[in-house]
C-alpha cells in the first residue's frame, strides 16, 4: 500500500469517528431533552395530587410498615 492510499484510508477513518462521535453526541443530547420532560411531567403529576389530598393527608411517613 502506497502513502497517499495510507493517508487517505486514515484521513476516512478520522471522519468517519467524527461522524460517529457527533451523532453519539446528538442522541445523547436528545434523550437528556427527553428526560427532562419526564422528570417535569412527574413533578407535574406530584404538585397535582398534592393538591387532591385532604387536610393532613400526605404529611408524615409510616416506617414501621
Amino acid at each position: 500500500m502506497s502513502d497517499a492510499a495510507a493517508l487517505a484510508q486514515s484521513l476516512a477513518a478520522m471522519q468517519a469517528a467524527s461522524t460517529q462521535q457527533a451523532l453519539s453526541l446528538a442522541m445523547l443530547r436528545q434523550s437528556a431533552a427527553a428526560d427532562r420532560g419526564v422528570v417535569a411531567l412527574l413533578e407535574q403529576g406530584a404538585e397535582q395530587a398534592k393538591a387532591v389530598l385532604p387536610a393532613g393527608q400526605g404529611q408524615q411517613v409510616d416506617r414501621i410498615a
